[in-house]
């Protein structure tokens, strides 16, 4: 056996990051958030699904594309044997095949415009012959995906900050600059990661484009639901069925036990993809609740800034209210959730760095390089890593504020596609 064909796989974080500096910090110091990073991508990618990997590859591709990161696309089409179908889907072609025409359709929604689900989305799933079990597994991948697309931005872009810092001491030694369709990407020397993939020009147009994000009074069973952000206490209902308690596996349970008991619809529901929920509940976990690193308030309160870029109400009235309990800074916190954005008609926010109006310096710099980070395509870079050493946070705390925001393009997604907010104690009509 020669040497190479005994060397242990590379991770995908190894692969897309390659010999990382902001990588070896997170592995090392939260090795848990590497090791679910993969076990939600291996539970995705190499587990037994109803569409062949070679789709999922495919549909991945195109929501790299839609967040501008040419790693992931360049990952992902190296996993696709004929990329005919990627270029039809980027060019905006309808597939012929009605079923697969719903998932792409639901692919834009979670990808490009969460918050302008509704439930008519669903029906039209189910309409295709998309059963739940499939229907969380996709929202499932859009959502990791755009977890996993912002946490390589923010490592990477942390990589060329730290390379230009040591640039800047050498005299002679030159970085390569961060550009903006491959953010961060792998600058630093002697990285070994992948030769990003150019992104293809996109012409999709998401079938929810001009749908107002204006919230209704009421639910899609009639009860009462919040039209703007709080942090008071909210419930939710899922607009596909989630297994009742007694329905459930015992591998099902398991996924979400470290998170909620049975009693919770919504882990329920996204239980019907129990190894991604596994991975997902831990990484949760050691992202938000773990000792060592950036304080946990001001990890909860990017999580509340990912959800306000989003428009999550659900999620922000967690975060915030979990930010305000740990810092006590609720004035500082309701006026970030106060602020308005402007958006587009994909219900993407322009000028996402208003959320940090009115704040502290810290807190400025906090919010904003979060917010970037949360955008649709990221925008954070070199400059916002330096940002955040001059405000004072060590690598460790970098990383944590990345992760913190990364892990919130995923639950945004899921929580703003399977179902909507209401307040608690008020009675389903329909």
């Amino acid at each position: 056996m020669n040497a190479s064909s005994s060397a242990p796989a590379r991770s995908i974080l190894e692969s897309l990051l390659g010999d990382s500096a902001a990588l070896a910090v997170l592995t090392d110091r939260k090795p848990t958030v590497t090791q679910q990073t993969q076990a939600a991508h291996d539970a995705l990618y190499s587990a037994s699904h109803p569409l062949p990997p070679a789709l999922l590859h495919t549909l991945a591709a195109v929501v790299a594309t839609q967040q501008g990161s040419s790693a992931l696309l360049g990952w992902h089409l190296a996993h696709v044997d004929d990329r005919g179908l990627f270029d039809d889907l980027v060019s905006g072609a309808t597939p012929a095949e009605p079923l697969l025409a719903a998932l792409m359709s639901y692919v834009d929604t979670v990808s490009v415009s969460p918050a302008l689900a509704t439930a008519e989305d669903q029906h039209a799933l189910a309409s295709a012959g998309a059963d739940p079990d499939l229907v969380v597994l996709i929202g499932q991948l859009v959502a990791f995906e755009s977890y996993l697309i912002r946490l390589v931005a923010g490592l990477a872009a942390l990589d060329a900050s730290t390379a230009a810092a040591a640039a800047a001491a050498t005299p002679g030694t030159a970085t390569a600059p961060v550009t903006a369709d491959a953010p961060g990407i792998a600058a630093a020397p002697g990285t070994a990661a992948e030769v990003p993939t150019p992104l293809p020009d996109l012409d999709r147009d998401p079938h929810s484009r001009g749908r107002t994000g204006d919230r209704s009074a009421l639910t899609a069973t009639g009860r009462s639901r919040p039209t703007s952000f709080t942090r008071e206490f909210l419930d939710w209902e899922p607009w596909l069925p989630a297994p009742a308690e007694d329905e459930l596996t015992e591998e099902q349970i398991e996924s979400f036990a470290s998170k909620a008991t049975t009693r919770s619809v919504y882990f329920r529901l996204i239980a019907r993809t129990p190894g991604v929920t596994l991975a997902r509940s831990t990484l949760d976990n050691a992202v938000f609740t773990s000792k060592e690193g950036l304080e946990k308030g001001e990890r909860e309160l990017a999580a509340a800034v990912s959800s306000k870029v989003n428009d999550c109400v659900y999620c922000a009235s967690v975060h915030a209210r979990k930010a305000v309990q740990r810092t006590h800074r609720d004035e500082d916190v309701d006026r970030m959730l106060a602020v308005e954005l402007d958006r587009d008609a994909d219900w993407v926010a322009a000028d996402v760095t208003a959320l940090a109006a009115g704040q502290d310096d810290r807190w400025t710099v906090l919010i904003e390089t979060a917010a970037r980070l949360a955008a649709l395509v990221p925008e954070f870079v070199a400059e916002d890593a330096d940002r955040l050493r001059r405000i004072g946070l060590t690598d460790l705390e970098m990383v944590d504020h990345i992760a913190s925001t990364a892990f919130f393009g995923w639950a945004n997604r899921l929580m703003l596609t399977l179902g909507e907010p209401y307040w608690p104690e008020t009675e389903a009509t329909a």
